[in-house]
């Protein structure tokens, strides 16, 4: 059994920073590909990013690559999401997920366990 909490969302103003970050616990956490994705009222859950279990490789969806920034620490079984020039867009539930695979999806159903959501509203 896997457990995953996100911590760190809030309410900020458009152009801020936000640092979200995911704990771990259970099962190994540190051979697996970590991801983020967000969920916004009405809309679809909506990947955000992924990173390998090294940390060697991420992936960004479009409308938050060159914003946003994920890295992990496999010692502290964490995974961060560091959200810069934070839009209104950006509301939603963030969520950490964990992979059934070795590679790096997009796709929401390839991810096995996930966290209860943290939120984030940017609001002026």
């Amino acid at each position: 059994q896997v457990q995953l909490v996100e911590s760190g969302g809030g309410v900020v103003q458009p152009g801020d920073s936000l640092r979200l970050s995911c704990a771990a616990s259970g099962r190994t956490f540190s051979n697996y590909v970590m991801a983020w994705f967000r969920q916004a009222p009405g809309k679809e859950r909506e990947f955000v990013a992924a990173i390998t279990w090294t940390g060697g490789s991420t992936l960004y969806g479009d409308s938050v690559k060159g914003r946003f920034s994920i890295s992990r620490d496999n010692a502290k079984n964490t995974v961060y999401l560091q959200m810069n020039s934070l839009k209104p867009e950006d509301t939603a539930v963030y969520y950490c997920a964990r992979s059934i695979y070795s590679y790096m999806s997009m796709d929401r159903d390839e991810y096995d366990y996930w966290g209860q959501g943290t939120q984030v509203t940017v609001s002026s």
